[in-house]
C-alpha cells in the first residue's frame, strides 16, 4: 500500500525491510485500491486526511473487518454516504461512501 499513499502525495521510500516516511503538508486525492484489511482501512483514513476526493477501491474486506466503520467514522465527524455497487468502493472526501453489493 506504499505506492498507493504516495499517489495520495505521501512521500514513503522503502528501503529494504524499512519504510522512510517524510511528512507531507497535505495529502490530496487519488483513486487507489485496497489490497489488504489494514492497507484498506490506511487509505480510507488518509482519504478522510486528503484534499479533494479519494476513491478507494476492493474496500470489501475492510467492512467485513471493521464492523461499521462507516458509522464509527460518521460518530468522529466524517461524512458518510452508502452506495450499492461491485466490488465493494469507497469514496473518501473528508467524507466516506461504503458501496455494498
Amino acid at each position: 500500500h506504499v505506492s498507493e499513499l504516495n499517489k495520495m502525495g505521501a512521500k514513503i521510500e522503502l528501503q529494504g525491510n524499512t519504510a522512510v516516511v517524510t511528512g507531507v503538508e497535505q495529502l490530496i486525492g487519488a483513486d487507489v485500491n485496497a489490497t489488504d484489511l489494514r492497507a484498506g482501512a490506511a487509505l480510507i483514513l488518509a482519504g478522510l486526511a486528503a484534499k479533494d476526493e479519494t476513491s478507494v477501491f476492493h474496500i470489501g474486506h475492510v467492512w467485513r473487518g471493521y464492523e461499521d466503520m462507516d458509522k464509527k467514522l460518521q460518530q468522529l465527524g466524517g461524512r458518510v454516504e452508502v452506495i450499492p455497487t461491485e466490488p465493494l468502493s469507497t469514496k473518501v472526501n473528508g467524507a466516506v461512501r461504503k458501496e455494498e453489493a
